[in-house]
């Protein structure tokens, strides 16, 4: 089987050689960690890193744009400890400069009410010629001779609008200004199915995808309720158009713990859960006794687990065995942060006996 015949096979219940190993990716720091560990020196990146570990990948065929132009990113105030930056999606924060990567302070959004909204919009203009790709027939080719499940990224109808209110700021409007949020919402929709159009016409897709990182480890920012109204519709609207480029599979990158939110993201023909942060109380085997074979998932490794030691490794993974040999699960972790040894062992997650290459 190639990459693609098994990742469709595998989100199929179908039989399959071996599990496929998609892995997201790799902190830079970890990089030089590795590096001082025996990584050579040119794999610096996952185009280069993935293919060296003999993990699997996807053909990317397209995808909905962002701000355009960006904001320029800017170093506001400097001292020993921290800067003050403005980043390309206008946003204020401080980065501490301790040698980690952290999650910034916020200071300021560009979004705070109908008018900054309507200048941001601006650098959201569907017609925007940028946005226009011209090589369709190449693309349409490359779809339907790739051996790598050919993907179309949807972009985000929410999680991106929090990056440009703030929390607070989008908890807020969902009471003070619900009409707002919903446009925002509406014209999030509309730059993806825009991208979509030309896709479905010219390309052979297998899967779409969405960045949603609206969870953290109590639930979603909004109720069930808000979430139905404002965001379900508009996920079927963008993946009924997937359907058309003949896109079976869907998911969406969301962290936290995505329990609430799963029936409305099903709903919206969303049906691949990814990463299942386990740590945040997304349980993979929760997910699949609710929602049975409905349930698909790729992630559901606790990354905690992987800096804990080989034992604890070996133990993690063994817990999943049930679920990957179920089919419609693609176990992995949503960053690596351990450090790799260029070994291989037996499979233990997989019917195929093969040896893989893994992190030890």
């Amino acid at each position: 089987m190639n990459q693609r015949e098994r990742f469709l096979a595998t989100m199929r219940y179908q039989p399959v050689d071996h599990v496929p190993d998609h892995e997201f990716g790799y902190w830079d720091e970890t990089f030089v960690r590795w590096h001082d560990e025996g990584l050579p020196p040119e794999i610096t990146s996952n185009s280069n890193c993935d293919p060296f570990f003999g993990f699997e990948g996807k053909t990317h065929i397209g995808g909905a744009g962002g701000l355009h132009p960006a904001f320029e990113s800017k170093v506001i105030e400097e001292n020993e400890n921290h800067r003050i930056i403005q980043d390309a999606e206008g946003v204020t924060k401080i980065v501490y400069t301790d040698g980690g990567d952290t999650i910034p302070r916020y200071l300021e959004f560009p979004v705070k009410d109908r008018e900054s909204w309507e200048e941001l919009k601006q650098r959201l203009d569907i017609d925007d010629p940028v946005r226009q790709v011209s090589d369709w027939e190449e693309r349409g080719r490359i779809s339907r001779e790739s051996d790598k499940p050919v993907q179309f990224v949807c972009g985000s109808l929410f999680g991106r609008l929090r990056n440009w209110v703030g929390f607070e700021g989008i908890s807020l409007m969902c009471y003070d200004d619900p009409e707002l949020l919903e446009e925002m919402i509406e014209h999030q929709c509309l730059i993806a199915l825009a991208a979509l159009e030309p896709a479905v016409k010219h390309c052979q897709l297998d899967v779409g995808a969405f960045w949603e990182d609206i969870n953290f480890n109590q639930g979603c920012i909004i109720s069930p309720p808000m979430f139905h109204r404002w965001l379900t519709p508009r996920y079927k609207r963008i993946t009924d158009k997937l359907r058309e480029g003949g896109a079976e599979f869907c998911y969406v990158d969301s962290d936290g713990s995505v329990l609430d939110s799963i029936d409305g993201w099903f709903e919206g023909g969303v049906n691949i859960m990814f990463p299942v942060e386990v740590a945040a109380g997304s349980d993979p085997f929760e997910i699949r006794r609710r929602w049975g074979e409905a349930g698909r998932m790729m992630g559901g490794v606790n990354k905690r687990a992987l800096a804990a030691g080989r034992e604890a490794i070996d133990e993690e993974l063994m817990s999943l065995k049930p679920l990957v040999g179920e089919g419609g699960f693609i176990s992995a972790s949503a960053r690596y942060t351990a450090s790799p040894s260029r070994q291989t062992r037996r499979c233990t997650t997989c019917n195929s006996g093969q040896a893989h290459p893994v992190l030890i």
